[in-house]
């Protein structure tokens, strides 16, 4: 989607013009992107599917607020992470586990999980990603799986583009030792 087209969109969302058309045609633009940085956050389809229900409740309720200070994509993303932190502390609190130990359990629930496609070495991967601390796997995720730009990724971060590539390079030096030593 271009500048002008996401502008006519949030003009349309902001105005009430047609909402749910208009809204409609948000969610299929970006369900599918909001779905996969989201699975990659909770590794399970379930959790995934009412995770991104409540994100896209958020963003309806608050679209009016949306000021354009970051691109709409940008600014629904934030919400996704958010929601799904959120949802994954909610989780470990109720278990009464760590969020490594959660993000362990997850990792091997692919296994069982049905809508799971990936072969030896993606579950490899995947549990390497799962040792890595909140923040690096964020980037890891968004650079690897989503392939976001660091200028992208620093406007839904928050954080400077070095800040992210170093964060990248750690995060992927920490995969390759776990994938030599698995």
């Amino acid at each position: 989607m271009n500048t002008q087209e996401e502008k006519d969109l949030l003009f349309d969302l902001q105005s009430g013009k047609d909402i749910n058309t208009s809204f409609g045609k948000l969610v299929s633009l970006y369900k599918e992107r909001l779905y996969w940085h989201i699975r990659n956050m909770l590794k399970n389809h379930e959790d995934t599917n009412d995770v991104l229900q409540n994100v896209f409740i958020k963003i309806h309720k608050n679209i009016k607020n949306f000021k354009g200070e970051s691109k709409l994509y940008s600014w629904m993303y934030r919400i996704a992470t958010n929601e799904s932190i959120t949802f994954l502390n909610k989780k470990a609190k109720k278990h009464n586990i760590s969020l490594d130990e959660l993000n362990n359990q997850l990792v091997r629930n692919l296994e069982a999980d049905v809508y799971y496609d990936g072969d030896q070495m993606q579950l490899k991967l995947q549990k390497a990603i799962a040792t890595l601390p909140q923040k690096q796997q964020q980037v890891f995720n968004m650079k690897y799986f989503q392939e976001l730009k660091y200028r992208e990724m620093s406007e839904i971060l928050e954080t400077s583009e070095g800040a992210l590539k170093a964060s990248y390079h750690i995060a992927t030096k920490k995969i390759e030792d776990f994938l030599k030593n698995y």
